[in-house]
Formats: C-alpha cells, structure tokens, sequence
C-alpha cells in the first residue's frame, strides 16, 4: 500500500500545502481520502484524476470536500477524456446528505440545481456496510466532531491504515487504529485542558491512541498553519514510542 500526501493543512490551505487530502494505492486500484482546497490541482501531479476508483470523504467541512467542486467540472467537461464518465461514474462514499451537501457547492444558482444531483457522473454511496474497491476493504467508524463524522480503516490483505478524519478524543479511534501499520492522525492543536471536547487531537492525544491501539507508525497531519509543528511533534514523542513524523504536502509512504 502507497500513501501520498496531496495536502496536509488543518482548516485551510499554507502557502506550502493544500487542506486535507490523501490518495492511497495498491495493487493498481487508487482511491482517496478526502478532497479539500487544493488537493485536485496536487492530484494531477500523481495521476489523471480520471483514474480514481473511489474518493471516501470524512465529513462535509470545506478543508475536507470543497475540492469535489473541481473534480466535478474535470470529470464533466474535460475534452476527449479517457473513458466515458458517465458510463464509469465514480464511487463516491460519504456521509448522509452528501450528495444533496456537494450539489449545492457545484451548482451556481437554483436554476441550474433544479437540473443538477451530479448522478451523471458520480455513484453517490454511505457508511452502511465496508466498502469493497479493488483490493481495499474501507471500514467507516463514527467519531466525535462538531458535525457528523468518519474515520476510516483501510485494509488490504496484508496491511492497514488508519485514517481519524477530524475529531476528538474517542472510544471509536482505538478500535480504527487496533494494530494498524500506520494511523494517519490529526494533531491540529498542542494539548491543553483548555481546549473544547469534539473537535481536535493534539499532538499528545493521537500518541496516546496510537500507543493504546498498538500501532506500528504514527503520522500527524491537519496542523492548523498557526499552530507549532515543533511542539506537536515534542508532544507526540513523549508519548509513543514508535516512529512518529509530521507528513508534508507531496510526501509518499510506503506502507
């Protein structure tokens, strides 16, 4: 399994990365994990966006999904594509109100959403069941957030990732991250009793659910861009005795 760090930046874009976005691939099939500011245009220089085969999103705030809106223009519009994207649509999985949420951001007036739910060119599916694309098993598991939200548990035959979305302390983030090989972790904040509950991980919070779960390698993403790297990753050290590292936009790990 390949990891590729499309964007990384909590809550917006940096200068140096676009918002939440991960693609991950194995055995020729690629899907990705959330699509936020930027991420198409950092997609494109990995694959053609048309070879998606499925895009899983953890909730509907724009660092997280407002980049369907491009995919969306590309996957109707682009000249002489290279398959039909009607007759291929792609799998899209995500929360309730997902595809009623993500018309809303593409179509510019009511005219036009009175003729648009983008089942043209998408198959709009939820968190039901585990999800089956290629060798990828994806299993939703709802976390604590100030608006409905997933994590999601990536495996393939012989490896799993962990992915938390965005979240706060959990019971549901041991279960995602148990034995995982890599647990993709927000830390979008340093730890303080201060901090409001359901909304972020620090630093120190994902390390512990990582050190719980027993996973192999910790990666922090989805730092706010005022918050200190350095302390973040001083915080999760301390705490988990793996390998523990702070991704960056255009990273690939082998997983």
């Amino acid at each position: 399994m390949k990891l590729t760090i499309l964007g990384c930046s909590g809550s917006l874009p940096r200068p140096d990365s676009p918002a939440s976005g991960y693609l991950v691939e194995a055995e020729g099939t690629r899907i990705a994990l959330d699509l936020g500011n930027g991420t198409v245009g950092a997609l494109q220089r990995h694959l053609d966006p048309f070879d998606l085969n499925g895009l899983f999103l953890s909730h509907l705030h724009p660092d997280h999904c407002s980049d369907f809106g491009a995919l969306t223009v590309l996957r109707r519009y682009r000249p002489n594509p290279p398959y039909d994207p009607a007759a291929h649509r792609l799998r899209v999985f995500g929360p309730p109100e997902t595809q009623d949420r993500l018309t809303r951001l593409y179509a510019p007036n009511a005219a036009e959403l009175a003729d648009t739910d983008l089942a043209d060119v998408y198959d709009f599916e939820g968190f039901d069941e585990p999800a089956e694309v290629g060798p990828f098993r994806v299993t939703a598991l709802p976390v604590d957030h100030l608006c409905p939200a997933w994590g999601f548990r990536v495996r393939t035959a012989d490896r799993v990732l962990a992915y938390t979305g965005d979240t706060g302390p959990c019971a549901a983030l041991e279960e995602l991250a148990r034995r995982a090989d890599v647990l993709l972790a927000e830390a979008s904040w340093t730890d303080s009793p201060d901090r409001p509950d359901g909304v972020h991980l620090s630093g120190r919070q994902a390390a512990r659910v990582a050190k719980r779960a027993g996973v192999r390698q910790l990666l922090l993403t989805h730092l706010q861009p005022w918050t200190d790297r350095q302390e973040i990753l001083r915080e999760a050290t301390e705490e988990f005795d793996g390998p523990v590292e702070i991704v960056e936009a255009g990273q690939s790990h082998s997983i």
